[in-house]
């Protein structure tokens, strides 16, 4: 059931002139201390939505953001976190699942407890979050999930065995998310970042024999030749939270720099 139609859209604007597009809504962003997730906490917050983060450390968290500790892999803590947000926000209509982890190798150098670990933070964790939110979106004439996959979902990585699984099944699991909720007026979609310049992917860089030659790697095999940057995944994030994208769910949305689409031949010399 789709609640967004243009008179909807004509009454956000006054005078001519556009009012911010998020305006009277309640957003809630996991892992929104740092990296993508802050990002996103502050475009959707200048965009007119009263946004809460969900964070093992929000005490950095800056205003108007309203900070929450939550760890995603204990659901009686996200219940207590999203119940909170949503007295204090009075509702919910957005809610950003960014908060995951990383993990480097191939199949055969990960332990059975890596596997579980990163399964239950970056799928398990989205479940979690949304499950505990679902009642509240439910009740949103907007109402919007938007989860942050990766390009690892759709491209063979090397060395990325365990997180191209996780995010391969946060793909699945928002097709399946969107078939389950639309008829609820609940939109279901993802972005699937390539390699974001974040904090994350600073300390892995480090990690490296050479990082400053696979910062050179990882730049050269994203067509655009650079990193992405976080305040781009943010910008396509916003987008499919917004009214905006009424007709948008069960969408995977890749913010890579070409690097799944695109075949470019070899740079002439």
């Amino acid at each position: 059931m789709n609640r967004y139609d243009d008179r909807d859209r004509d009454a956000r604007v006054r005078d001519g002139a556009p009012v911010r597009e998020l305006s009277g809504l309640k957003a809630l962003v996991t892992g929104g201390a740092s990296g993508i997730g802050l990002a996103t906490a502050r475009l959707l917050a200048a965009r007119g939505a009263d946004v809460a983060v969900l964070d093992l450390d929000p005490s950095a968290v800056p205003e108007p953001l309203r900070g929450y500790r939550a760890d995603v892999t204990d659901d009686a803590m996200v219940r207590t976190a999203v119940d909170a947000v949503a007295s204090d926000l009075a509702g919910l209509d957005i809610v950003v699942n960014n908060a995951g982890i990383g993990a480097v190798g191939t199949v055969e150098e990960g332990t059975d407890d890596q596997w579980h670990r990163v399964f239950d933070v970056n799928v398990m964790g989205m479940v979690r979050t949304s499950r505990a939110a679902l009642p509240y979106l439910r009740a949103s004439a907007h109402a919007a999930l938007v989860h942050v996959c990766s390009i690892a979902a759709t491209a063979g990585l090397p060395q990325r065995a365990l997180y191209s699984a996780s995010k391969g099944a946060v793909q699945s699991l928002t097709l399946a998310m969107a078939a389950d909720h639309i008829r609820e007026g609940i939109r279901v979609n993802c972005v699937n970042p390539g390699t974001a310049d974040t904090p994350w992917v600073g300390r892995l860089l480090d990690q490296a024999a050479d990082p400053a030659a696979e910062r050179a790697a990882l730049q050269a095999r994203q067509p655009l030749g650079r990193l992405v940057s976080a305040g781009e995944v943010a910008a396509a994030i916003a987008y499919l939270a917004s009214p905006a994208a009424a007709s948008v769910t069960g969408t995977a949305l890749a913010v890579d720099g070409g690097m799944q689409g695109l075949r470019l031949r070899p740079a002439e010399r």
